[in-house]
């Protein structure tokens, strides 16, 4: 059928028309209707058992097509989203600049409430408004109101209207309310790329939070024969996560139909890159395609994510298209069963799934074929025949551990985190057990009512299901209670996977905390004492938060670290035991911020020299200051530091700025001082103090701009005078100093001096200038000629009866003072922090002497605070003195700088050159966490025993460490909001990571130990077994901090083999491959001589033994093999207890011995046809598979961003088509003790 033309969206009061009474659900939970069904089913029991639809009495919103599927997401939210134009009565419409600041930013003060409107807006846009309103001029240079223009929000979005990355809030956008919005259209106009968003409730407790990124979700119409263009623009739905299925289906209709009276159903396919508009009819079930059932549920409870894609179909001729797809030959489709036997599991309650095991249902439809009456939760779990195009039957059957898990939008920094979680045996041997249902607290108030653990004990049972076919999982249930308890999850912006990490494990603790009233508890404090009082009170300490915190999550990932403060002045010290669940590890790398700063002494004798310098990033120009001070011999309270630019003094480089807030760029001036700068905000002024003027050289006479009009233009670099009280009292006096300064930046600075000459005694001690032939006089006309100025004979000092004789005296020149009119001086006030306009200043502002003298008297200063001083030059001045644009200034000095290298400094250079060629490692980054420290001035300690607080030294050492150790390599910076990464490799271990010599309980416990201390009582164990530690998982993020991408590298302790996991794609790699640049989180477990775990290993031996011990007899008639043609329960690798779990060969798995006392020999167990049929055996050896199966490889999906070579994946076919699979179980004894895993091939029947 030819594609209909677009309509409006559909007002909210449409109704459709419900389901048929013969469509048959599967419950996602015990009150609400799911939202997708099984494609089979609906294609087969026709327009009768189906929910068809209609649009006949929806009736279409009098408005415009709109634009964009945003247009529809502000539509549907009850917005008008016509634009107000300028001819909108606005009540601020007459406003100045400064009060339209002031009101947008009174604006912005409101908090967020659900329901409400708010807009995006560039803060490039937003920041050129703030500069044109206040004035400010910034190096793009100064921005009047009437060249602002109306919202230009083009640098958040691409080429289709949509946001382009992550955005941050004061960094890439602003937030405005949508009076704010209003202002500005009727400011400034309509703008082109209106972002309305909608505030909702996220969270259990409904916190405001602005939806920047709702769910996109793509529309295709389903058809006979594809006839549109593949590069034909994609339609688009936008809608809220608070919006119902119902008003989807609306939205999706009404984006492809303007027709009425037309019934259609919507199929739910998985996303993908789909070309054009058209969807053809033979890949509706290759892809998955569920049909759309409408509810009232919200998306966000009907688990639809950012980039889902749904086929609308309409009826034509009162026929299906999807109808003639149902294969005749197929006799009937069957459910799969639950994953759970239990009553009260999560999928139990959240998904409402049925607990029996599915039975062949057989449904007639106008075809005569057969379809599944049931939707499965996912389509990853659902039995699609149609999957392979190969086999119509058989399914490829994926390894235990290698399911991939789907990106929803910015979802993988969950996706990585919990592959690397789920990959820890012991947790999931845990999860897996069951064990966790009889530990859930659901009434801890620290906790999440045990939802976020039935939600992880869900996902890691699919994820080691052995015989599920599908290659990748979307976990929207996990994201749906994850973000449930934790909003700033919600959405689809790129979080950090290591706040993931640590946000689910103290989740999960709480969650399974077997403490179920925590008492309260004091913490003990350290009064002295030496090894066994220290052992004493880190026993009580972990004693005492035990009291409080038990469970799983205690027991494999918890450890204890000591604290030590030593107080400055009294040397007090205080020690303190403290708990942990990773250990977050500065990268020791010598983070420097590197510059050339250009250094202008006081002293016009010394030449200005630029200086390159390396300190710590995040130090301040207090402490650049301070450097210098100590290089150039100069108090640092006298230097003063400015960023120049457009030669005018652009920013003031004062104590609070930090070093790392200037670009590479940016020209950097220190200027040395006779007085103090002033730059620390805590100086207190004086009466006496001089003043500190800055100097701007500009042309005397303005020249055109591109406008017509005549401006003055600066040339030149700025610089300071410092001119006292007296001075600062007349005119002559104030030129004088500036002349002194002045005289640095030419090269013919005799010129700016009157001289006179005399003959003087060997023994005088006159000023003595650099030889000269003569002196060149400038007329105030320009001309030039030599002559020699003598102002008085030097006779009448001296007397001639006292003349000696003429052969002893030697001729000098002696300054006699500065030549007038060489250029002319005027003051301009308001220059606070010594800054000004970069590109032109109005004359009319400057203030003339005749006003100054008026206004503030004689004999009183001239000058005020915050004054500048613009000395004017003509063009011949200029010429003289320091040359022009096209002389490239050949008389000047402004660039003639010397380079001044201090030995520290050259000295640091080489120690980072040494240090970088030796690389990082992982035990460097240890010890910069144990090495000792000062607090900082804004982190002070309380001193107990001085009573103030001090700038004590503080140092952090391991006391106690965990069996499963997780490692945080803190790559991203705490300054600028988090905008820096440390993209340096730090080398780890993959096996043999030895802890020993850095745990203080071993260190202190041998040394008790050798006193005859009692080890038992502190707490102290096995001694003898070293702290050695296997890596068995890395998370690791590429990219920076505007975007990036997590993925993970896992062992696989069923199969003995690493792999790589990016979202979806699951590819077979070696361990190496782990260590990289990239690598962020590690997760090591502790090699032991017994079992790990502790108290949680020995909860589930004991339930292993109580299921085996409560299992009742299997009926024979039960105990055959599952038929080919049946769906086979999903079944886990079975562990030496009895209970479902994945086996790992590691030496600390845990062993428990059968209850059975007649154990089958291997060769009966071997031919059993039930262990064939669903189990895994655990003891070594592989399963016979049946006779006539065949190995085929089929190439792997393999990641873009994958750099390791991928094996193929493998899939097994018979020719009964049953999907019976077995594994050799030959894995190594540990993660690393074998690069190849066990081969998954026939055996020969």
């Amino acid at each position: 059928m030819n594609l209909l033309s677009p309509a409006p969206s559909p007002s909210s009061k449409t109704k459709e028309l419900e389901p048929g009474s013969n469509s048959r659900k599967r419950q996602r939970s015990e009150s609400s209707q799911s939202t997708t069904s099984s494609v089979k089913r609906s294609a087969s029991e026709g327009p009768a058992a189906t929910p068809i639809h209609t649009v006949m009495d929806e009736t279409p919103r009098a408005v415009s097509v709109p634009d964009s599927d945003i247009d529809s997401y502000m539509m549907v939210q009850g917005e008008d989203v016509t634009p107000l134009g300028p001819s909108q009565p606005v009540a601020t419409v007459n406003l100045a600049p400064p009060e339209k600041f002031e009101y947008i930013k009174h604006l912005r003060e409101k908090s967020m409430q659900a329901g409400e409107t708010w807009f995006l807006v560039s803060r490039q846009w937003y920041r050129r408004w703030e500069s044109a309103c206040l004035g400010i001029v910034d190096k793009t240079g100064p921005v009047e109101e009437r060249d602002i223009g109306p919202v230009d929000n083009a640098p958040l979005v691409n080429q289709d209207g949509n946001i382009t990355s992550d955005l941050v809030e004061g960094v890439d956008v602003e937030f405005l309310p949508e009076e704010a919005w209003n202002a500005f259209t009727t400011w400034y106009g309509t703008p082109t790329h209106a972002l309305p968003r909608s505030v909702i409730s996220r969270g259990q407790f409904g916190q405001p939070s602005l939806e920047v990124r709702p769910p996109r979700l793509r529309v295709l119409h389903l058809v006979d024969v594809r006839t549109d263009q593949a590069d034909r623009r994609p339609e688009y739905v936008t809608l809220s996560t608070k919006d119902t299925v119902e008003l989807l289906s609306r939205q999706l209709v009404a984006r492809l139909s303007a027709r009425s009276n037309i019934p259609y159903k919507i199929w739910k396919i998985q996303p993908g890159e789909y070309e054009g508009v058209q969807f053809p009819v033979e890949k509706l079930f290759s892809s998955g395609a569920e049909l759309l059932e409408i509810s009232d549920k919200t998306l966000e409870d009907s688990l639809i994510e950012f980039h889902d894609a749904f086929v609308v179909e309409f009826q034509k001729d009162g026929k299906w298209i999807s109808d003639q797809l149902t294969p005749a030959g197929q006799s009937a489709v069957f459910e799969p069963q639950p994953l759970f036997s239990q009553d009260n599991d999560f999928f139990s309650r959240i998904a409402g799934s049925s607990q029996q095991v599915a039975q062949p249902r057989q449904a007639s439809s106008p075809t005569g074929v057969t379809a599944s009456t049931s939707f499965s939760k996912s389509k990853d779990t659902q039995i699609t025949p149609f999957r392979s195009h190969v086999f119509s039957k058989a399914k490829v059957v994926q390894e235990p551990g290698t399911l991939g898990l789907a990106n929803m939008g910015n979802t993988c920094f969950m996706n990585s985190a919990l592959q690397c979680l789920a990959h820890t045996e012991e947790l999931a041997n845990y999860f897996l057990s069951g064990l966790y249902q009889s530990e859930l607290n659901p009434d801890n108030p620290l906790g999440m009512q045990g939802a976020i653990a039935e939600a992880f004990g869900s996902l890691l049972h699919r994820i080691w299901a052995k015989d599920l076919s599908a290659t990748s999982y979307s976990p929207r249930e996990f994201k749906l209670q994850l973000q449930r308890f934790a909003p700033q999850f919600s959405g689809y912006q790129q979080h950090d996977s290591q706040e993931l990490v640590a946000f689910l494990l103290d989740g999960l603790h709480e969650d399974l905390n077997r403490v179920r009233k925590k008492p309260y508890v004091e913490k003990p404090d350290w009064e002295g004492g030496g090894d066994l009082e220290l052992a004493q009170l880190a026993q009580e300490s972990w004693q005492g938060y035990m009291r409080r915190n038990d469970s799983v999550i205690v027991d494999l990932f918890q450890g204890q670290y000591q604290s030590t403060l030593v107080c400055p002045e009294c040397h007090k010290v205080s020690i303190t035991f403290d708990p942990f669940m990773y250990l977050t590890l500065p990268i020791p790398i010598e983070r420097k911020w590197a510059h050339t700063i250009r250094y202008v002494p006081w002293d016009s004798s010394k030449p200005h020299v630029e200086v390159p310098i390396e300190i710590a990033r995040g130090a301040t120009f207090k402490d650049l200051r301070s450097l210098l001070g100590r290089w150039m011999g100069a108090p640092a309270e006298n230097l003063l530091t400015m960023e120049i630019f457009g030669n005018r003094f652009y920013k003031n480089l004062d104590d609070t700025i930090q070093c790392d807030d200037m670009s590479e760029n940016d020209v950097i001036f220190c200027y040395e001082l006779p007085c103090n700068a002033r730059q620390s905000r805590s100086y207190k002024a004086k009466e006496d103090d001089p003043f500190i003027v800055p100097i701007f050289l500009n042309d005397l006479y303005a020249r055109p701009n591109t406008y017509g009009y005549r401006s003055q233009s600066a040339f030149g670099h700025p610089f300071f005078a410092v001119i006292d009280q007296e001075d600062a009292c007349t005119i002559d006096g104030i030129y004088s100093a500036v002349v002194d300064q002045l005289q640095r930046w030419t090269r013919n600075a005799q010129d700016l001096y009157v001289w006179e000459e005399g003959q003087v005694t060997p023994n005088g001690a006159p000023v003595i200038v650099p030889p000269i032939d003569s002196l060149t006089e400038i007329k105030v006309n320009g001309d030039t000629g030599e002559e020699m100025v003598i102002e008085d004979d030097i006779t009448d000092a001296i007397g001639e009866d006292t003349l000696p004789d003429s052969g002893s005296f030697d001729t000098v020149l002696r300054k006699v003072g500065v030549k007038k009119e060489i250029f002319d001086i005027r003051p301009q006030s308001g220059h606070k922090d010594y800054t000004t306009s970069i590109h032109s200043y109005n004359p009319q502002r400057l203030d003339s002497w005749e006003s100054r003298i008026e206004q503030m008297g004689e004999g009183v200063p001239l000058l005020k605070e915050w004054d500048a001083l613009y000395c004017e030059f003509d063009k011949n001045m200029k010429t003289y003195f320091f040359g022009d644009e096209i002389s490239r200034w050949e008389h000047s000095t402004w660039e003639t700088w010397e380079t001044f290298i201090h030995p520290e400094y050259a000295e640091a250079k080489k120690a980072a050159l040494n240090k970088s060629s030796r690389g990082i490692s992982i035990d460097d980054c240890l010890e910069e966490f144990t090495k000792e420290e000062k607090l900082g001035e804004d982190d002070l300690w309380y001193c107990p025993r001085c009573k103030k607080h001090q700038q004590a030294t503080k140092k952090f050492d391991l006391w106690k460490v965990p069996d499963i150790l997780a490692v945080h390599l803190k790559r991203f910076s705490n300054s600028r909001a988090l905008r820096d990464k440390i993209d340096v490799f730090v080398d780890f271990p993959i096996e043999g990571f030895d802890l020993t010599h850095l745990v203080g309980e071993r260190k202190i416990g041998k040394k008790l130990n050798d006193s005859g201390a009692n080890l038992q009582e502190l707490g102290i164990h096995d001694l003898d077994e070293p702290l050695i530690y296997d890596l068995y998982a890395v998370d690791e993020h590429l990219g920076g901090l505007g975007g990036g991408h997590y993925r993970a590298y896992a062992f696989n302790h069923v199969v003995g083999q690493w792999y790589h996991f990016d979202d979806s794609y699951v590819t077979r790699t070696e361990a190496h491959h782990a260590v990289n640049t990239n690598a962020y989180l590690l997760f090591y477990k502790r090699r032991s001589n017994r079992p790990l775990g502790g108290k949680t290993l020995l909860r589930i031996e004991e339930a292993a033994q109580e299921s085996i011990e409560d299992d009742d007899i299997i009926p024979a008639e039960q105990q055959l093999p599952t038929p080919p043609e049946e769906t086979s329960p999903p079944a886990f690798v079975r562990a030496q207890g009895g209970f479902s779990v994945p086996r790992s060969p590691d030496k600390a798995t845990p062993l428990s011995s059968s209850p059975l006392d007649d154990l089958p020999t291997f060769d009966q167990s071997h031919n059993d046809p039930l262990i064939q049929s669903s189990l895994l055996l655990d003891t070594s050896g592989l399963h016979s598979l049946e006779p006539g199966w065949t190995i085929e490889h089929l190439p792997s999906p393999t990641s873009s961003a994958a750099t390791e070579g991928d094996d193929d994946y493998q899939k097994l076919s018979s020719p009964d088509n049953s999907s019976n699979i077995s594994w050799e179980d030959n894995a190594p004894s540990s993660p690393v003790t074998s690069d190849k895993s066990p081969s998954l091939r026939p055996v020969d029947g």
